[in-house]
């Protein structure tokens, strides 16, 4: 198994603006990290994945690793072409919840999905295809996503470890094993099983030390290249970072930490953080 680690955008949201995105993207390059891509900035409505700024966002990504977070305002089959043929621009991989597959509009009632007609996502599937872009099942209901993901075989998926923390049908392990054979993307956060806090992975009374450690065992049985993405939100960007680096690499072993990142924290000195498990 071989990881690649990337932050979310989400890490930025407060502040993002025209004048921030590069910086932003310099930030994690200057780490040696990707970055995933939100489709829209807090405040407007615009997509980022709209045509026209497609050579803005390849410029500010060159180099990085990238992936994107679909669109959530129940796009049609042709924003879906649009952002698919972005991440093909971008090289990236595209992470979808289950609704914004199955174009429903957020009314649906929970256990509902096998009334629901499964057309429109097969035409995202074949788009997918068409373009060379890897789709990936972000996780939701676990019956749902099995549901969807076993129609599909070329859909992967996203294991959000905050959502499997949250679920209480179903237990951590379980959403690691019925999904570790297909998973190629994670968001790593973590919470106190209350509610998605989106905290850095290490909280003492949040996902402990053994389920992240199963998580990690789980997947190395498997030979698939992953994308870690750090899925981050209350506190400064850097500060988040640096949290989720110590427990990821230092506490956890986890392998592949870009040499970038190592360097840095090597160079500098910093205050030993108070929430090891």
């Amino acid at each position: 198994m071989q990881i690649k680690y990337l932050v979310s955008s989400m890490i930025f949201w407060w502040r993002e603006n025209k004048l921030s995105f590069e910086q932003d993207c310099e930030l994690l390059r200057s780490l040696g990290l990707g970055i995933e891509l939100w489709p829209t900035i807090r405040g407007q409505a615009a997509c980022r994945y709209n045509r026209r700024n497609w050579s803005r966002l390849a410029a500010a990504t060159n180099g990085m690793n990238v992936s994107m977070l679909s669109r959530d305002d129940h796009p049609s089959l042709k924003q879906w072409q649009e952002q698919i043929q972005c991440a093909e621009i971008l090289k990236a991989s595209i992470v979808a919840k289950p609704e914004q597959l199955l174009a429903l509009n957020g009314n649906h009632q929970k256990n509902h999905y096998d009334r629901i007609n499964l057309d429109f996502a097969s035409e995202i599937v074949k788009l997918a295809q068409k373009y060379n872009v890897r789709l990936c099942l972000e996780t939701g209901e676990l019956a749902t996503v099995k549901q969807i993901g076993d129609k599909f075989d070329s859909l992967s998926y996203c294991l959000d470890t905050g959502f499997a923390n949250l679920d209480t049908v179903f237990n951590f392990e379980q959403y690691v094993d019925q999904l570790a054979p297909k998973i190629r993307h994670l968001h790593l956060h973590d919470n106190y099983g209350i509610t998605d806090d989106h905290e850095p992975p290490g909280l003492k009374g949040g996902i402990s030390k053994d389920k992240w450690q199963y998580l990690l065992d789980t997947l190395s049985r498997y030979d698939n290249e992953v994308t870690c993405c750090l899925e981050m939100y209350p506190s400064m960007p850097a500060i988040m970072i640096r949290q989720a680096a110590e427990f990821i690499f230092d506490e956890l072993k986890w392998p592949d930490e870009p040499k970038k990142m190592l360097n840095a924290r090597k160079a500098v000195a910093l205050p030993k953080r108070n929430t090891a498990l």
